[in-house]
C-alpha cells in the first residue's frame, strides 16, 4: 500500500482579505476554489490543504502548531503574541496599496489632544493586546475593554477613546472622528510554524510559495512592453524614456531593425506609447504580468 502524498495545511484569511487573499494566490499560480459558506477550500495544487479561518486567529492555530502556515495580517499575529516564523510581507490589503492602520481616536470635539491624556480613561478596540502593549511602552494607566465591532459609535458616550483599523481614514473623518495617534502599522504577512519549518519537505514547499507570491506582487502595476524600432533611433530612446535604459535588445531578420522588450509601470503606459511612435517604433505591444521574479 502506497504512502499518502505530504499536504501542507495552509490558512487563507476570511472576511475582508479573502478575495484579495485568492486573487495574489491566483498569480502565483495556485488557484483556489471557496464557496460562499465553505471553510475548506480546494485549489489547483493536491499538495495543499487548505483552510479558512478568520485573520485574528490564525497566528495562533499556527504557532500552536494545528496549521503549518497562513497569510495574515502582522497586527493579528503582534496580537495573538505566538511564536512565528515571518517568511515574507506581502504589502496588499483589502480595498488600497496602503497598509492597514491602527489609529487610536477620539471624537473632534474630545480634549484628549495626546496619548498621555488617556491616563485614567476607558479604551474601546478588538486588538486589546495591541493597545496594552502600546499604553505600557508609555507608562500610561487606562482602562482598555475589548469591542465586538461598530467601535466607532462608543465614543464619548461609552468610552473615551476608541483603537480603530483604518486604511484611508476617510471613515473616521465621516463620523467626526480625529486620529490622535497611530499605534502600528500593518500589512500581511506570509507565516510558518517552527515546527512545519523543521520538516524538510514542508520547508522547500512554503519557500516555493514565498517566491512565488512575492514575484505575483512584484509584477503588480507592471506591463511588458515590445516593439521593434529602426536601430539608428535606439540611443535616442535610451535618452529620452528613462523608464527603459534597460530593455532587451535583439536584432532582427532585417538589417537596420531590432526588437525591444522591458517592463515599465502600467501607469505611464498611455504616455510613452506615443513617443515610441514618434520615434519610428513598429508592431507595439502590451501585455500584461503576472509574476517578476528577481
Amino acid at each position: 500500500m502506497s504512502e499518502a502524498s505530504p499536504t501542507l495545511k495552509i490558512a487563507i484569511p476570511k472576511g475582508s482579505l479573502q478575495e484579495p487573499t485568492i486573487e495574489l494566490l491566483a498569480k502565483a499560480g495556485y488557484e483556489v476554489y471557496a464557496s460562499s459558506r465553505g471553510l475548506r477550500p480546494s485549489s489547483n495544487d493536491a499538495e495543499l490543504d487548505l483552510y479558512l479561518i478568520r485573520a485574528q486567529e490564525i497566528g495562533r492555530y499556527i504557532g500552536q502548531g494545528f496549521i503549518d502556515c497562513g497569510i495574515t495580517g502582522y497586527d493579528w499575529a503582534y496580537e495573538n503574541g505566538e511564536e512565528l516564523v515571518d517568511l515574507a510581507e506581502l504589502p496588499y490589503s483589502r480595498a488600497t496599496p496602503r497598509p492597514t492602520r491602527w489609529v487610536l481616536v477620539v471624537p473632534e470635539d474630545s480634549p484628549i489632544q495626546k496619548p498621555e491624556d488617556l491616563e485614567g480613561k476607558r479604551i474601546a478596540t478588538e486588538g486589546v493586546g495591541i493597545t496594552q502593549r502600546y499604553l505600557k511602552e508609555r507608562g500610561i494607566n487606562a482602562e482598555v475593554e475589548f469591542s465586538w465591532g461598530a467601535t466607532e459609535v462608543k465614543v464619548p458616550d461609552l468610552v473615551d477613546a476608541i483603537v480603530d483599523i483604518t486604511e484611508t481614514g476617510s471613515s473616521l473623518k465621516a463620523n467626526h472622528l480625529r486620529i490622535v495617534d497611530t499605534l502600528l502599522v500593518s500589512f500581511p504577512h506570509f507565516y510558518a510554524s517552527p515546527a512545519a519549518m523543521l520538516d524538510p519537505w514542508k520547508k522547500e514547499k512554503m519557500e516555493r510559495i514565498t517566491l512565488l507570491l512575492k514575484a505575483a506582487l512584484g509584477a503588480r502595476g507592471k506591463v511588458g512592453l515590445k516593439m521593434n524600432l529602426p536601430q539608428d533611433r535606439l540611443k535616442e530612446l535610451l535618452t529620452k524614456l528613462p523608464s527603459l535604459r534597460r530593455p532587451t535588445v535583439s536584432q532582427l531578420a532585417e538589417d537596420g531593425w531590432v526588437a525591444v522588450e522591458t517592463v515599465i509601470d502600467e501607469v505611464v503606459v498611455r504616455d510613452i506609447i506615443p513617443e515610441l511612435k514618434l520615434l519610428g517604433a513598429e508592431g507595439i505591444i502590451e501585455y500584461p504580468l503576472n509574476k517578476i521574479v528577481p
